[in-house]
């Protein structure tokens, strides 16, 4: 792991006592709290998690199996910590941020145990043009110069969060290793150099000037998150689901169709065929507003559940420590874990060896504790440098048989503002995404709502609340109809059926294999959903007037409301525009004349 490399240590206990993961050893040299530590002769990376007397107790993140007691442990008086520099974006570390494919290419396909490689490629040459000057001065997060990390993203080299000082000297634009020195900086502690290479603790979240009302939303494409129930830029959101639900496919689009301009994307726990088909998948994705490899902008974290359990806990630290460098150079960054139920049965386990009096179905105690300091480390920032940027976290959360109420799912709505609860019977009926319209709910909605109206110029903040409030009237209905049937309603309430059916099928159900209804601007959802409204608002009309339900049902323009999403393309905006109109006067002109009829 890049902390050990090249770091001298020196011998700081020996093992006393082996339970999986979980060590103790008898201290003979100082140790910190949450230092980094090599076990063992194989040099196992480890991290101090309890000081008790002479007694120290470690978690390790490498198998331990015929690990002895009596054998050395080595401190190196750092934390645990990640690399941050170029090379980031386009790489798949695991859980600690060893580099996968190295690891692949050294090792084959099964990681041996004591494996010490760095993170980062250390001789590959970044051209760096500098933007700072001698004789500037600095403070941390100031940004030294630009590096083209790839072609859609570029990297802003920064001074170190916790430093500041006078720049004595910047190189000259041109081609340099991330651990060549490319500035001077004079501190009250003497004189040091600079390099695009730093190292900052997982478990500490980096500074920023101040927090900024999250009022812009994150565009996914999705109609049924964006206009349903949005999440805000620097927000905190949580997919919930059990098995087959559709948490995967619904993180997948998030990741390709979003407007985040960087991407982490954590597999924490997962099975490994499903870890395998994300890693296979998204280095071949092409990015649909760049036209580029969708990894040019992705960072992949994998961790699966056959691999040590503790770097399953460790590798959500991991992600969203890289989350926040990119926010820090003024990015909007997504950050997906998939999933935070594998995290918190790591913790369990961990608890479990510890001896820990366990609270509600097994869990730690401080269960909540940790999900807060997760999700509490999304927001949208301005920076040290004073530009915004925002991290935007994501969490999937798979309650054993998709029971909402167990203790992970309550937890984690302590600390999330949008829930976008999965329906295992949408998704058997193929009804995807399957994000159930009653169970869901967003706490961004009023924050956001003049953006919407900036944007679209219609008022998004009434279209939704028509929508939610006819879709809670069908549910109502519709628990009369499994009882009597439809035809006993009266034909007011027969109408709102056929509506909500509209709403359900032709806009809150989105083909992710389909070129054109894979993504929705948000014009096109906006305008989809005025539409579909404005026929509810004209048919009610008629009905009052004592036009039959069935006059409604056979109207020619139901069959283009129902199609429109997958015949209108976004980049047809000229046409979308004309469409969005031509429709429009097709509904009206049929009712008008049905009007007319009855009056």
């Amino acid at each position: 792991m890049n902390q050990q490399v090249g770091i001298p240590t020196a011998q700081v206990g020996v093992i006393t006592w082996i339970n999986g993961p979980v060590i103790r050893i008898r201290r003979t040299q100082s140790v910190s709290m949450l230092e980094l530590v090599e076990v063992g002769n194989e040099r196992l990376v480890g991290e101090v998690i309890g000081l008790e007397g002479d007694t120290v107790t470690l978690q390790v993140y490498e198998e331990t199996s015929g690990m002895e007691p009596g054998a050395p442990v080595y401190g190196t008086g750092m934390p645990l910590s990640v690399e941050l520099g170029p090379g980031l974006l386009r790489s798949i570390f695991d859980g600690i941020q060893r580099p996968l494919p190295v690891m692949e290419m050294r090792q084959g396909s099964f990681i041996e145990r004591g494996v010490r490689l760095t993170s980062l490629y250390r001789k590959d040459r970044w051209r760096f043009t500098p933007r700072a000057r001698a004789g500037d001065k600095v403070t941390g997060g100031t940004i030294l110069g630009v590096v083209p990390e790839t072609q859609v993203v570029e990297h802003r080299v920064m001074v170190p969060p916790d430093l500041a000082g006078t720049l004595t000297w910047v190189a000259a634009e041109g081609q340099y290793t991330i651990e060549e020195t490319i500035a001077r900086l004079q501190t009250p502690a003497g004189e040091m150099g600079l390099t695009m290479l730093q190292r900052w603790p997982v478990r500490r979240p980096r500074p920023y000037r101040a927090l900024k009302d999250q009022t812009e939303p994150l565009i996914t494409g999705q109609r049924v998150l964006d206009t349903l129930f949005p999440l805000a830029k620097g927000g905190a959101a949580a997919i919930p689901g059990g098995f087959g639900a559709g948490k995967t496919i619904t993180q997948h689009q998030i990741a390709k169709w979003s407007d985040a301009q960087v991407v982490i994307y954590i597999g924490c726990g997962e099975r490994g065929n499903e870890m395998t088909e994300v890693l296979q998948e998204f280095p071949e994705l092409m990015d649909p507003h760049t036209s580029r490899p969708l990894m040019e902008r992705t960072v992949l974290i994998a961790n699966t559940s056959n691999m040590p359990v503790a770097a399953r806990e460790a590798s959500i630290y991991t992600g969203i420590t890289i989350a926040e460098y990119y926010r820090d150079m003024g990015y909007h960054v997504a950050l997906i874990a998939d999933s935070t139920s594998r995290w918190a049965e790591a913790l369990r386990e961990i608890s479990g060896r510890l001896e820990e009096m366990p609270a509600e179905e097994g869990y730690p105690a401080y269960l909540a504790a940790r999900l807060a300091e997760f999700y509490e480390r999304a927001g949208y920032v301005e920076t040290l440098n004073g530009q915004p940027g925002s991290v935007s976290v994501i969490g999937a959360v798979s309650p054993p048989g998709g029971d909402f109420s167990e203790p992970v799912t309550q937890h984690t709505k302590r600390f999330i503002r949008c829930f976008w609860a999965l329906d295992k019977a949408l998704a058997s009926a193929r009804h995807f995404p399957s994000v159930n319209w009653l169970d869901s709910y967003s706490e961004y909605v009023e924050d956001i709502a003049a953006w919407w109206l900036e944007q679209t110029g219609l008022d998004w903040y009434a279209l939704r609340a028509q929508t939610m409030e006819l879709l809670n009237a069908e549910s109502h209905l519709q628990q009369i109809v499994k009882l009597v049937g439809p035809d006993a309603l009266p034909d007011e309430q027969r109408l709102i059926l056929e509506t909500a059916t509209l709403l359900r099928q032709g806009f809150l159900q989105q083909d992710a294999l389909d070129d054109i209804d894979t993504y929705a601007s948000v014009q096109k959802q906006v305008r989809m959903l005025e539409l579909i409204l404005h026929f509810h608002q004209r048919a009610e009309a008629i009905i009052q007037l004592g036009a039959s339900i069935m006059v409604i049902q056979n109207l020619p323009v139901l069959e283009d409301l129902m199609r429109m999403k997958a015949r209108i393309a976004n980049d047809e905006w000229d046409k979308l525009d004309a469409k969005w109109h031509t429709i429009r006067q097709q509904i009206d002109a049929q009712t008008d004349e049905l009007e007319m009829k009855y009056k």
